[in-house]
């Protein structure tokens, strides 16, 4: 039964590749048409995108254009070869503006560069283009029913690219670049003001602060604790019902301690 199963598929597999062949050598075009819309409807993109390479030059400025450019786009997207599929969808809303479909078309080349979006640890070139394009999208089209899809993706690009410059920062830290790590936090927070991890960005400002004041000369410690005593007030005003404000007022007392031991130490020299 498994041999009589293997047998049947490979004829099958011979069969279809005979038969798609045949068709390539066909110089019916209308017939060559007719059998890509079957590929495409039984979702055979590749096949498909076969056919439509062709006709699309031969039925180029023909009644049938549109939809075969509509669908040649779509093939390459299902094959998952988006660089491509976003030049075909761009290309179809500049060839016809005014198609029923050029607002969908415009929609799926914003999208591609969402499926290109890549690990949050890699280049986020394509998750910023796809912000970019969805917001593109959204001012041309202020009525579509893709608005809502449109500013999902927005957050959820935006919080990737948030994640990507919080993991900088920590690493700046975890390799004791303590000062760096304060830098690209405030930086962080200029960026995602709105942000729900806000006061966590804010204590990783204060540990980068205390410890860059610890690892400072001696002439430098007492400037260097009060910007920790700075951040730390902000904090408290800013995040007045944080969870973490009880470490943070750790912080801020260990500073002031620090501040009143060197301001101490100055006065015994002096005298």
């Amino acid at each position: 039964m498994r041999l009589f199963t293997v047998l049947f598929l490979g004829l099958f597999l011979f069969g279809s590749c005979s038969h798609f062949t045949k068709v390539m050598k066909s110089n019916d075009y209308d017939y060559k048409l007719r059998v890509a819309d079957q590929y495409y409807a039984a979702k055979d993109y590749n096949h498909a995108q076969q056919l439509f390479e062709e006709l699309f030059r031969v039925f180029k400025g023909s009644e049938h254009f549109e939809d075969i450019y509509y669908k040649f786009a779509y093939c390459a997207y299902y094959l998952k070869d988006y660089a491509n599929a976003e030049n075909l969808f761009k290309g179809f809303v500049e060839v016809f503006p005014n198609s029923n479909k050029a607002e969908e078309m415009d929609y799926m080349r914003a999208y591609t560069f969402y499926k290109q979006s890549p690990k949050v640890d890699l280049d986020q070139t394509n998750t910023t283009k796809t912000i970019g394009f969805m917001q593109a999208f959204i001012n041309t089209h202020p009525g579509s029913d893709k608005i809502k899809e449109a500013n999902e993706i927005i957050e959820k690009c935006r919080a990737k690219l948030e994640l990507k410059d919080f993991k900088a920062a920590q690493l700046y830290y975890d390799l004791g670049y303590f000062k760096a790590a304060g830098v690209a936090c405030n930086s962080l927070m200029t960026s995602y003001p709105d942000s729900e991890k806000s006061d966590e960005y804010k204590l990783l400002i204060i540990r980068a602060y205390y410890q860059y004041a610890l690892q400072s000369i001696e002439e430098r410690k007492e400037d260097r604790f009060e910007q920790v005593v700075t951040q730390c007030n902000e904090f408290i005003d800013r995040f007045p019902d944080s969870r973490l404000g009880k470490t943070v007022q750790e912080y801020l007392t260990i500073s002031q301690n620090n501040i009143k031991t060197l301001k101490n130490e100055q006065v015994k020299k002096a005298s």
